[in-house]
């Protein structure tokens, strides 16, 4: 996992749900890059095509809320995102996400102080963002140390893959 991170920021609003994040007419797609071109068509179908690797989500409130499906992180890992900002998550899709290997960091108020195309510096470790254009420098809050060994894994299966010695 990578501790620091540049990115251009897409800003959604509050209770962006999982159906918005990956809508459910699309479940019964399984190729990856597929799956990652209609991610947030439930928001705004232009976003996933518009969308570079490495760039930043950015979000209000309740974030993830919704189903519990794993389709939505799936979906942004595979849109390009390289991490989601947002005041708060669902807890379930904050898990699912931790869990599949996508950072996301709890950063009240961030989704009033940056607007969509303004770039970012994160770093993880520290649990800071710097708007590149401002130079304002927002605390976030730390991701926890399990959660941490984890995202440095690739997602929990990997952790697990290698704690039993086993590779796939």
């Amino acid at each position: 996992m990578k501790t620091k991170m540049i990115g251009k920021t897409i800003v959604l609003g509050d209770n962006i749900d999982t159906d918005q994040i990956y809508p459910g007419r699309f479940l019964e797609l399984v190729d990856p890059k597929e799956i990652g071109s209609h991610c947030l068509a439930g928001v705004d179908p232009e976003i996933a095509p518009n969308f570079e690797p490495g760039d930043i989500v950015v979000a209000g409130t309740n974030f993830g809320c919704g189903s519990s499906r794993e389709h939505a992180p799936i979906a942004l890992i595979n849109m390009g995102a390289s991490l989601v900002l947002a005041d708060s998550f669902a807890r379930i899709f904050f898990r699912n996400s931790i869990n599949l290997g996508l950072p996301l960091i709890i950063c009240k108020g961030i989704s009033q102080k940056v607007k969509s195309g303004q770039s970012l510096e994160v770093d993880i470790q520290e649990g800071t963002v710097k708007v590149v254009e401002t130079g304002e420098i927002l605390e976030c809050e730390k991701i926890g140390e399990h959660a941490t060994k984890i995202l440095e894994s690739g997602g929990i299966k990997p952790m697990f893959r290698a704690k039993m010695g086993k590779s796939q």
